[in-house]
């Protein structure tokens, strides 16, 4: 139907406004990521969606989609390509309009459609689009998806298909949002910032927060794509910053932040304290099994050694599956489990029933937090902070390397450190005790201090995270450890931040 996508076009061009442009490095392991108009045009798109359509059929899925984009300037013409493209595979597409991920993947259950394709290029920077697919809620596809995906677009083996329909969803956010606060509101008076980046959370957020009694101080909810203040991370110590700062200023009880397309919580406690998703993710596992006995529970390899360590999980009779990181990745692990909820070190959240359904929610892991607090009264954010035995640990520091070469860099890396295990050699200044390759490779030494070293799976980037037990010096020579390794390749630039 369409010509087979090129992977570089000159825009402004007979060529760029014939030929789909699609460069191969945006199909990613769990979802897609091009820079618009570089990597990416609307004939790209629509060629996308075909593929999309045509994957869908070879699945045996009924050719039914779900819809959405985010707010920036370009994403609703991007879902309009896409959408003729899927419409030209024969799907019926289901249009909610402007929305955050989670409500697109909560259509799939509110409307009994069994796929979707949300637009979004998340907390990345303007520039960036994206789409997050699945096929069988409440995942998301994996690398075999993708890589099927990719091959069909590629290669121009997308099918056109009589019966396409389009279907827009009117006022789907009231249902979503209805869905949220059909609860009794907390007995507890709490005072909350909503922090938003300007990304489209800014358009959800505060309200579903004031709506279920909550006293909103709404921060950067004002929607802007341009990103005016800080990149919508909430692992970006920026905007963890910034919620500190209007928890000071305004003496809240706690400060709740989103990513850019809604599905990320990050939290800052009522003295100010930046918590990094994982300690969050403790703190609300001690609070669920708590009510859950003999609870399990799923972790990215990012995160925290307490889910194994802590001493009051271990009393509740917990289990603790250790993960490849990515929102796809634990989700599908969450599911396959059976877990009562997954935690990633970046702030991707899943619960399964009685709290969610399985996807990943910024909004119901921030429900999560309040009935944390409004189940102890008498206990602060900070204090639930404190009750965690203490680790030293980094922000998630990404050095910029090409998606062309990431994953040859951190195959290297991990086979050193398996070579320096293997000989029972030193590093950091102790023994290896523990070499973990699910997904990259995470080495702990004897006292408990680890470091990670992964390919990013959405940007051009190496992920690395260190955690000590001990001391910030032991975490500190982790790193440096960690660092001397990568600095052997010179493609590695420099990082995001630091440490």
């Amino acid at each position: 139907m369409f010509p087979k996508p090129a992977s570089a076009l000159t825009p402004n061009s007979y060529a760029y406004e014939t030929i789909p442009l699609v460069k191969p490095t945006g199909f990613r392991e769990y979802d897609a990521r091009w820079l618009f108009e570089k990597e990416l045009n609307l004939m790209g798109v629509q060629t996308l969606g075909l593929g999309l359509g045509t994957l869908i059929r070879e699945m045996g899925v009924k050719p039914e989609i779900v819809t959405g984009h985010d707010y920036r300037g370009y994403s609703a013409s991007i879902k309009m390509a896409l959408i003729n493209g899927l419409m030209a595979s024969g799907c019926t597409v289901h249009d909610i309009g402007l929305a955050m991920s989670p409500m697109a993947y909560f259509a799939q259950f509110a409307l009994d459609v069994p796929c979707v394709a949300m637009v979004t290029a998340s907390h990345n920077d303007n520039g960036w689009t994206g789409v997050k697919m699945g096929a069988q809620r409440p995942v998301t596809f994996g690398p075999d998806e993708m890589s099927r995906l990719k091959e069909i677009v590629l290669k121009g083996l997308g099918k056109a298909h009589a019966g396409g329909a389009y279907l827009y969803i009117e006022n789907f956010a009231d249902r979503y949002i209805a869905d949220l606060i059909t609860r009794a509101p907390y007995k507890r008076k709490m005072k909350v910032i909503a922090a938003c980046g300007n990304g489209t959370a800014g358009a959800f957020a505060p309200r579903i927060l004031e709506s279920l009694g909550v006293d909103v101080i709404p921060l950067d909810a004002e929607l802007d794509h341009s990103f005016p203040r800080y990149n919508p991370n909430p692992e970006d110590m920026e905007m963890l910053h910034a919620m500190a700062h209007a928890v000071h200023e305004h003496k809240a009880d706690v400060a709740l932040g989103f990513d850019g397309d809604g599905d990320r919580c990050g939290v800052v406690d009522n003295e100010g304290n930046e918590i990094f998703a994982d300690k969050i993710g403790v703190m609300l596992a001690r609070d669920l099994s708590s009510i859950h006995k003999n609870a399990q529970f799923v972790v990215d390899v990012k995160s925290t050694g307490l889910f194994m360590t802590d001493p009051v999980l271990a009393s509740q009779g917990t289990k603790t599956d250790y993960w490849k990181t990515g929102h796809s990745y634990i989700k599908r692990r969450v599911a396959d489990l059976k877990a009562l909820a997954g935690f990633e070190k970046s702030g991707h959240f899943f619960f399964n029933a009685p709290l969610g359904r399985g996807y990943d929610d910024g909004l119901v892991t921030a429900i999560a937090v309040l009935d944390m607090l409004d189940r102890s009264p008498d206990k602060s954010m900070a204090d639930h902070y404190r009750a965690l035995p203490k680790t030293w640990g980094t922000p998630t520091m990404s050095p910029h390397c090409a998606d062309e070469v990431k994953y040859s860099v951190v195959e290297r890396i991990t086979a050193d450190i398996q070579s320096l295990a293997k000989s029972n050699a030193s590093f950091a200044d102790q023994k290896i005790c523990d070499v973990v390759t699910v997904n990259g490779v995470r080495v702990t030494n004897e006292d408990g201090t680890w470091g990670l070293v992964r390919a990013s799976s959405n940007k051009p980037e190496l992920v690395v995270v260190c955690e000590s037990p001990v001391s910030e010096a032991r975490m500190r020579e982790m790193f440096k450890a960690i660092d001397g390794l990568i600095r052997q390749s010179p493609e590695v630039g420099a990082y995001n931040q630091s440490i």
